[in-house]
């Protein structure tokens, strides 16, 4: 079952968004006291045996697949139909599942997600292709079921939201996984909004919906919103929630018909006030009100991340190993270098005495800052290094800078102009020269 259990690993990560590091190998003192490896049946002993010719038979069959998801699913598909009572049934299933997720197989997303989390799944994307292809379906037991999986989808989003708002480890992109499992409770909560709205209980569908809002203002929470007040008879209010969601230009919503959402302002005007061009002043209030929104939306993350949103290198506070954070804007009007580099590099502590020479000859010039930028992951790591090298100046954490210059490689030294603007750039260091091109590259950065 080698092939079944790569598309597991394959499949769960994707789910997961991310990948954990590989287990260490034992070390040679462990490795002379395990047991001998066992060895593999006989194939007259396996041929007796009824579960290892079912895996034998799934595992050639998924090899001949050549490598497609929509073969790796017929194949599992299958099996299944000749193994009904197979003992991996569970386990199969939740792959179909997960490659229905992959493959956004609507029809193949409802007869295998549906089971998978019956029995237990609690993937991020499976609950969510669910819950969205159940709330396309008009039945009361579809509605019913995506209520429930909206729910463990909140429950499960907010339980996240909570872990990092209560974190206090610092570490670049803070900021931004927040706003994204933020926008995910939105979504969970606007999934609930239309269950609830499926089975004829508007009042709760339109609390939940509000509470969205109130976490993550977004287009589509708006336009659910639209869409249950006016099925509440609220005209006034569902055109302000319209006029919300075209104001918000969210990028993570789907593109919407603009003739059609103009055709929807003016019938929705039409039953508010009479006239079906007078939503100008709804609009405009709508304007004003999501700009404030997301403005104080935005104050918040950069209170829990500051360099949330940063674009550019002005744009970052760089956390100090020793000492208080570094903000690049207070640096305007000076030449910046960066060096990034890493206490497990050998190249970047062999670079260290070079780049303390040219360090040297801008020592007089205040013009002239040197910041030694750590790209460890383990910051734990860095004070103890700089102690026991006993190297000297100013260290700072990354803190997303290094994804922003796309920084790929260390040694890498980035020099910044007096406006902040990225000017040079060296990959590595050639070591007879490098204090004097850095040198130069300064003087050069310096005199424009």
């Amino acid at each position: 079952m080698k092939t079944l259990f790569l598309i597991v690993l394959s499949s769960s990560v994707l789910l997961l968004g991310q990948s954990k590091p590989p287990a260490k190998a034992p070390s040679a003192r462990k490795a002379e006291k395990a047991e001998p490896a066992q060895q593999p049946e006989p194939a007259e002993k396996q041929a007796d045996d009824p579960a290892a010719r079912e895996n034998q038979e799934l595992e050639r069959s998924l090899g001949e697949s050549g490598g497609s998801p929509v073969e790796y699913t017929r194949a599992l598909e299958r099996h299944l139909k000749k193994y009904p009572d197979s003992a991996r049934r569970q386990e199969i299933i939740r792959v179909l599942a997960q490659a229905a997720v992959e493959n956004r197989d609507k029809a193949r997303l409802v007869l295998y997600g549906v089971p998978a989390i019956e029995s237990g799944a609690r993937g991020g994307a499976i609950l969510d292709n669910v819950t969205r292809t159940l709330l396309d379906r008009d039945d009361k037991e579809s509605a019913e079921k995506a209520l429930k999986y909206s729910r463990m989808l909140v429950e499960m989003v907010s339980d996240q939201r909570k872990s990092q708002l209560e974190s206090k480890e610092p570490g670049s992109g803070r900021g931004r996984r927040l706003d994204e499992t933020e926008y995910a409770l939105t979504r969970a909560y606007t999934f609930e909004a239309r269950a609830l709205s499926n089975l004829a209980r508007f009042d709760e569908a339109l609390e939940a919906a509000r509470k969205g809002w109130a976490v993550c203002p977004t287009a589509e929470n708006a336009f659910e919103r639209a869409r249950l007040l006016e099925k509440a008879g609220k005209p006034k209010d569902a055109l302000e929630s319209l006029a919300e969601a075209l104001a918000l230009n969210d990028e993570r919503t789907a593109p919407t018909d603009a003739a059609k959402e103009g055709a929807r302002l003016g019938e929705l005007s039409k039953k508010a006030f009479g006239d079906e061009n007078g939503f100008g002043a709804v609009a405009l209030a709508a304007y004003q009100r999501v700009g404030q929104a997301t403005t104080a939306r935005q104050a918040r993350l950069k209170q829990f991340d500051p360099n949330f949103g940063a674009k550019a290198p002005a744009d970052f506070t760089l956390g100090g190993v020793s000492g208080e954070p570094v903000s690049i804007t207070s640096l305007k009007g000076k030449v910046v270098i960066l060096d990034f580099w890493a206490t497990w590099c050998g190249p970047c502590r062999a670079q260290h005495p070079l780049y303390e020479q040219a360090k040297l000859r801008f020592k007089d010039n205040p013009d002239v800052i040197f910041l030694n930028v750590s790209t460890d992951e383990d910051r734990g790591a860095v004070k103890p290094f700089l102690e026991a090298q006993k190297w000297k100046g100013q260290f700072l954490y990354e803190d997303g800078l290094a994804v922003l210059l796309r920084i790929n490689s260390i040694p890498t030294t980035v020099i910044l102009d007096r406006q902040g603007a990225v000017v040079s750039r060296m990959n590595g260091y050639i070591a007879d020269r490098f204090v004097d091109m850095l040198s130069d590259r300064i003087r050069d950065a310096l005199e424009n």
